[in-house]
């Protein structure tokens, strides 16, 4: 294959073979009805306090439990502040949800991982590090970022507060079977390029409905040498190109990560586990409905310059002129650099960054951290530039202390604060002030996402870092 190439696929008819989401959704369909969605069983549902208030209600309402509380998983995490947990949340509304969750779950019999638990988090970070999340599996939670644990080699995937009721009442969902499709990355990453701009530059190919209808397999060689943790980033934001949801097979890198961890299986229960997730690949020959073949050396450190994340260019370029866009898109480009204060055709190198956000279930974990205290390491962040890092869970947390991380964040003028969803979008007291620009490793960089009149620019985490160090968007092959 050509460098410089994507290249596109259709297939009309599948054959016998069976992709890898052929094979799971084919174990959990209960009841397939003909014309129609199918009764589809799912093995791990996971709440939080944004979307299940109406759905307990609702349950309470119809005199009904839950009906297996033993594959519900609860945690506090949109709505918490990220300072001074141990005191009462200030804002009221974020102060009611949490509270609810913490009634409700003790009414239902569901474990709850709220405030003050070490296993408390964001949904998606604690699901994996807590072996929750496992291949095979079928997963949900009322948040459209649940796509995260595809990573694993499962049928992952958000859905709506009627939903997570029904979930809750039944154990199951009627799901109407989504087209497939299948990304290729092949090659050899640049020095800097990540995970992140991995799924920035596929949205940027074929925008932000570019993957509407479909679930999303990755693979090719480039993603079968990402860490888990960077496979999750990948997966996380499928939904942004209006995917379902993304997986990637589990291998010897899935195995390693799971093994061990608090509910994974143990023992000869783990070797059993092991030879039956050994099973999760596609076959060969297996067709898709679509499919794309990127090549890995093509792809820049990414920043987004819209309001949407497909409007991505490499750090190096220039935003796209009007004149190249089709006439239906216009419009919306006009308003998008209208919010964002930018100019058609300027470099996004330069840009000057009033915040930056390191966090959120796209890019809040261990490794996120540690790649950024390595480069900031003896570093100081620009003066008139504020950092927030934001852990994903209180074991990355501690972690993270341990580690002597926070003492280099310290150090660097960043601040290390307390787990939760943060800044990624403005329903916390984490906020950006309006008209100041953000550059964020969050998922989304719609109108107000981080606060009325915010302005997101979407990044990887080194990118992020480098932003703080200079105080403008940096492309951190510079360094």
């Amino acid at each position: 294959m050509q460098k410089n190439s994507l290249t596109l696929d259709v297939f009309c008819l599948k054959s016998k073979k069976m992709t890898l989401f052929d094979k799971i959704w084919n174990k959990h369909v209960v009841h397939a009805i003909e014309g129609g969605p199918s009764v589809f069983y799912i093995d791990r549902h996971f709440i939080h306090e944004v979307t299940s208030p109406q759905a307990f209600d609702g349950l309470r309402k119809r005199g009904i439990p839950v009906a297996r509380p033993d594959k519900t998983v609860a945690t506090a995490d949109h709505n918490v502040p990220t300072v001074d947990q141990h005191l009462p949340i200030r804002e009221t509304l974020s102060r009611m949800q949490v509270e609810k969750l913490t009634e409700n779950c003790a009414a239902f019999g569901v474990e709850l991982y709220g405030l003050g638990h070490p296993f408390q988090g964001i949904v998606h970070v604690i699901g994996p590090e807590l072996g929750i999340t496992q291949p095979g599996m079928t997963i949900v939670c009322g948040d459209s970022h649940t796509s995260t644990h595809g990573a694993f080699g499962t049928i992952a995937f958000g859905i709506g507060t009627s939903e997570v009721e029904m979930v809750l009442a039944t154990q199951c969902l009627l799901q109407s079977k989504p087209k497939q499709m299948r990304i290729n990355v092949d090659g050899v990453l640049q020095p800097g390029v990540t995970s992140k701009d991995i799924i920035l530059y596929i949205i940027s190919k074929i925008s932000a409905s570019g993957a509407t209808g479909y679930f999303v397999e990755y693979a090719g060689s480039a993603i079968r040498n990402l860490s888990m943790e960077a496979r999750m980033t990948i997966c996380n934001m499928s939904i942004e190109m209006g995917a379902r949801g993304g997986l990637i097979a589990p291998d010897e890198t899935t195995f390693n990560y799971l093994k061990g961890r608090k509910f994974a299986p143990q023992g000869t229960d783990w070797d059993a586990k092991v030879a039956e997730w050994r099973t999760l690949v596609t076959d060969t020959d297996a067709q898709f409905d679509q499919e794309l073949h990127l090549v890995a050396e093509d792809i820049q450190p990414m920043v987004t310059y819209g309001t949407n994340p497909g409007m991505g260019i490499p750090v190096t370029g220039l935003i796209p002129e009007e004149s190249s866009l089709e006439e239906k898109e216009r419009l919306s480009f006009r308003k998008s650099l209208e919010y964002m204060g930018l100019q058609q055709g300027a470099a996004i190198k330069g840009q000057k960054i009033d915040y930056v956000f390191i966090g959120s279930c796209t890019n809040s974990r261990i490794e996120d951290l540690r790649q950024v205290a390595a480069f900031v390491q003896g570093k100081q962040k620009a003066n008139d530039v504020e950092v927030w890092i934001v852990p994903g869970s209180k074991q990355v947390e501690e972690q993270a202390k341990a580690e002597g991380l926070r003492t280099i964040f310290e150090q660097a003028g960043f601040q290390l604060r307390q787990p939760g969803c943060s800044a990624c979008l403005g329903m916390n007291e984490d906020k950006i002030p309006a008209g100041k620009y953000c550059i964020s490793t969050s998922n989304r960089n719609f109108e107000g996402r981080q606060g009325q009149g915010a302005r997101t620019l979407l990044a990887s985490p080194l990118t992020a870092a480098a932003a703080a160090v200079t105080g403008v968007v940096t492309d951190i092959r510079d360094f």
